[in-house]
């Protein structure tokens, strides 16, 4: 694309590689090597480069503008690994220093400058990881998902975040050996604070310096798939840091927010939303999203705060209706369907996730059917449903039962994603183990317990660090997890996380907890009515007929002689037991192999007695079939 075309489509916002136009480009011009430097900055009255090169401010390198309102300039004083910023005299007089917004490499925070800097292309060894995921995709394999915040998983003895290099060493050894196919991180873009965990962004393009290096990244991201884990990163298109040297109000107007000051406002996050309606901000996200697809091979992206793009009325500020007179923003709910639309037409491949709360908008539906056009949503419901449920005494359990059931109604409305996030272990909501019911032991017992059961249930799963050795503390941002906590004494943090391996290891293992996820084809409830006991058992299914009979007692009693209907005569044994000791619990051997009765039981004429353990799930398969008695 030429430079005239490049300009051209960033207006009607059909130019999804921005970066290629926009930022800085080494270039020859008469003979003489040096950087061409573009920014958009339509109603500025004067924006000039500044940087190593130009002793900063004492001598800016002036720019003109054209007439589409882009700024450029040709110099050649720029090196590489210097630093530069934007000076820009903003309509009505006040002069700024503007970082680039297109930059691929910022200095360490609280500095925005970018630096002068191309990154090489990669050679990148992954085509066969890349193959089959064109190949094979994603819809009908196993998804678990070990979810990441890059600058607290581990930190160095001086306290600072790991770099993406360090964590090639250590942490793809460590999803290797808990048995994870995905790992997602929260934003690894450049954010000015790491209070926002890098959900305010300030470089759509830039990767965070605390982290490493951009090719760093690329590092990581190969040898992930090197090790068959796939990559995917959280990415913020609703809203921006509203940071002075940042995007805000860039040439002293709206020019990435919208012009409406309430709109342009999230009181809620004390942020800005991005005017989704405007054509340049179209090409702006779009590139941003495919760059990090292009660029670093990653295997999907999450869409935070997808509500607070849908709805007017989703913030805590003032707000007017539509123009129909309704709560939809019009503009978003176009732009995602486009977003969609354009990446899954170039990489199919690639999964698109949204984290959205609501009902009111089918998220996953296809395009054409009047859906947004995501792969998956987030399961907002059962995740809160469910954490209820297992805070709850056991005692009164039986009178909120619908809280584990509820979700078999609408289990195949949407393509879910079942989370245990980050949000869920933070400002006083406790860490995962901390919500459990009980003493020490019982704690354990009932994440056991709450684990198998999101494996079992339809949907792809996904889990915060630190919640699969049960730590203790609720996350915090500036520490590294409780490492500390494999080390107590009576062992039950380690064989939490040998657990959480081993039922990794189940899941990928048993296709009938993946293969058909997305109807009632792959699922059959045996008994989601026996409240008094707490008992919920129910079967997932391949599409060869193999079975897993899945039995969870949400109650600290035992259940001996207990019986269930099954739909096939036979000798069953049983594959999974969270009561186990070498998993934490105190039983040393399973449940016998066990042979079918014939007999009545609801609509089954085959029945399987076995004894329940205490705050325990009992997943059992055929060994052999039997003929049905007649």
């Amino acid at each position: 694309m030429d430079t005239k075309e490049a300009l051209y489509t960033f207006g009607t916002g059909e130019n999804f590689h921005i970066q290629h136009y926009f930022g800085l480009h080494k270039e020859v011009q008469d003979g003489q090597e040096g950087y061409i430097f573009r920014v958009w900055a339509p109603n500025a009255e004067e924006v000039h480069v500044i940087g190593d090169f130009s002793s900063w401010k004492d001598a800016p390198v002036k720019m003109t503008k054209n007439e589409a309102g882009v700024w450029e300039v040709f110099t050649s004083l720029p090196k590489e690994g210097q630093l530069y910023k934007y000076l820009v005299k903003r309509q009505g007089g006040q002069v700024v220093e503007k970082m680039d917004p297109v930059a691929l490499y910022l200095e360490d925070r609280p500095g925005t400058g970018a630096y002068v800097k191309t990154i090489a292309e990669k050679k990148w060894k992954d085509s066969l990881w890349m193959g089959r995921r064109k190949r094979f995709g994603f819809k009908q394999r196993p998804v678990n998902i070990y979810e990441v915040h890059a600058g607290s998983w581990k930190r160095t003895d001086s306290g600072q975040p790991y770099t993406f290099a360090q964590l090639k060493d250590e942490l793809i050894p460590y999803l290797v050996k808990m048995n994870y196919t995905h790992v997602e991180f929260m934003p690894i873009m450049a954010h000015p604070l790491g209070m926002s965990w890098g959900y305010q962004l300030m470089g759509y393009f830039a990767f965070e310096h605390s982290y490493g290096t951009p090719e760093e990244f690329q590092d990581f991201v190969e040898a992930c798939h090197l090790n068959n884990i796939g990559v995917i990163v959280d990415w913020v298109p609703g809203h921006f840091t509203q940071n002075d040297d940042a995007l805000a109000y860039f040439d002293g107007t709206p020019t990435y927010e919208y012009q409406d000051h309430h709109r342009a406002h999230n009181y809620r996050w004390g942020a800005l939303n991005f005017d989704l309606g405007k054509t340049q901000v179209q090409s702006f996200l779009i590139s941003s999203a495919l760059f990090w697809i292009e660029q670093y091979h990653i295997d999907g992206i999450r869409v935070d705060a997808v509500s607070n793009m849908l709805y007017r009325d989703y913030d805590d500020g003032p707000w007017s209706p539509n123009q129909f007179g309704g709560n939809r923003n019009i503009e978003g709910y176009n732009f995602l369907r486009r977003l969609n639309g354009i990446i899954k037409y170039r990489h199919p491949d690639v999964m698109m996730v949204a984290e959205e709360s609501t009902a009111s908008t089918p998220i996953t539906r296809s395009i054409d059917q009047d859906g947004l056009g995501f792969d998956y949503k987030w399961n907002m419901g059962w995740m809160n449903d469910i954490l209820k449920f297992y805070e709850e005494d056991p005692v009164y359990r039986q009178y909120d039962f619908n809280l584990v059931t509820f979700s078999f109604m609408y289990a195949f409305d949407e393509n879910f994603i079942l989370p245990f996030s980050h949000d869920e272990v933070v400002h006083g909501k406790k860490s995962m183990m901390h919500k459990m019911w009980g003493d020490r032991y019982n704690q354990f017992a009932g994440l056991r317990n709450l684990y198998t059961y999101q494996i079992c249930h339809p949907g792809k799963k996904l889990l915060f660090m630190g919640s699969e050795f049960g730590q203790f503390l609720e996350w915090k941002y500036d520490h590294q997890l409780e490492w500390g906590n494999l080390d107590e004494a009576d062992g039950l943090n380690l064989k939490m996380q040998d657990f959480t391996s081993y039922l990794n290891q189940f899941y990928k293992d048993n296709k009938a907890l993946w293969l058909m996820d997305d109807s009632y084809e792959g699922l059959e409830i045996i008994d989601a009515d026996n409240t008094a006991q707490s008992v919920l058992s129910f079967i997932r299914k391949n599409d060869k007929g193999d079975m897993l009979v899945c039995v969870f007692n949400m109650t600290p009693v035992e259940r001996r002689e207990f019986t269930i209907g099954v739909p096939l005569a036979g000798i069953y044994e049983e594959v999974l037991n969270t009561e186990m000791e070498e998993h934490g619990g105190v039983w040393k051997e399973h449940n016998p192999q066990t042979r079918t009765q014939s007999g009545l039981w609801k609509d089954y004429q085959n029945t399987l007695t076995f004894t329940l353990p205490a705050l325990g799930a009992s997943i059992w398969k055929i060994k052999r079939r039997l003929k049905n008695k007649k």
